[in-house]
């Protein structure tokens, strides 16, 4: 369903960007032609300054290391630069360019299941899912839908791809999961009871104590679970153990655009790592990121990210 309505969406901004070019022209203003197709390709450039101003005004009071404006700018254009990758080809056309992982002699080898986070799909690791499957390792990336449903109606999708995963390999898996995935990612683990059946969850930008973002949005009801302080977020919490939280690790940072304030992002108790000068979606591209998994699968893995 995402893949079709974002495939839409890229077809709408073609169109737009053809427009832009062909009427001004064919107007006999040929100037204008050049401004209407720069406003066209730069509008998500444009929108991106708006969620970032908001985000410096928002961690202003922040107990996270503040950013300098050069990291500011620095999360900035790497996120300009990453976001039309994933949102204008991985996910509306290649979300299936790396099928799910899982080779017949898997057995004694820990895999891992990834979780992607809001408007997304499985396309955003695709990556990751490279590197994995070079390195041998089994995996599952997850589709979670309906995409605006609640984060409940995720967790037997997340324990599919996860008994999978044990199935193959006898090992319990590593869970990675972005964004609004590090929610869905707790909910399976307070539906199933299954904190001895994973070896790690980390979460990377995850609005564990929501985000302020989420208060601008009404496209569903999981936008209306991440708003802070919602009666969802405060259930989760008052049902898992104190225990639970050691097992997984948080990757957050001060240049997250949609995650703010950044230490919502944060969970008390879990290991954490800040994430200097890098947006939302680009930190999955961070060579922390994959850092954190090589270790948690107990592997030597390559230092530099995507």
């Amino acid at each position: 369903m995402l893949a079709r309505l974002q495939q839409m969406l890229v077809l709408g901004w073609l169109a737009a960007l053809v427009a832009a070019a062909v009427l001004p022209w064919r107007a006999g203003c040929p100037g204008w032609s050049v401004v209407a197709v720069l406003l066209v390709v730069c509008a998500h450039a444009f929108w991106l300054l708006v969620t970032f101003a908001l985000m410096h005004w928002h961690n202003r009071h922040d107990p996270a290391p503040r950013a300098s404006w050069a990291l500011w700018w620095r999360a900035w254009w790497g996120e300009v630069r990453c976001a039309p990758q994933v949102f204008g080809w991985r996910q509306p056309f290649a979300s299936q360019a790396e099928p799910d992982f899982i080779p017949v002699d898997a057995r004694g080898r820990a895999g891992v299941v990834l979780v992607h986070g809001f408007v997304c799909n499985r396309g955003l690791w695709t990556p990751w899912l490279t590197r994995l499957r070079q390195a041998g390792v089994p995996f599952v990336a997850v589709n979670l839908e309906p995409v605006f449903g609640s984060i409940d109606d995720y967790p037997p999708l997340i324990e599919a791809a996860v008994a999978r995963v044990e199935a193959a390999t006898g090992e319990r898996p590593v869970l990675v999961a972005h964004s609004m995935g590090g929610l869905a990612a707790r909910a399976w683990m307070d539906r199933y009871a299954a904190d001895d059946r994973v070896r790690r969850v980390i979460t990377v930008g995850s609005p564990h104590h929501g985000t302020w973002l989420a208060k601008l949005s009404q496209l569903g009801q999981n936008t209306r679970e991440m708003r802070p302080g919602s009666a969802w977020l405060q259930a989760l919490a008052a049902r898992e153990p104190a225990s639970r939280r050691e097992r997984f690790f948080c990757l957050y940072g001060h240049g997250d655009n949609i995650v703010f304030p950044a230490s919502n992002a944060l969970l008390a108790g879990a290991g954490k790592l800040h994430v200097e000068g890098t947006a939302h979606i680009d930190m999955i591209n961070h060579p922390a990121a994959i850092a954190a998994l090589w270790q948690a699968l107990g592997r030597a893995g390559p230092a530099d990210g995507f």
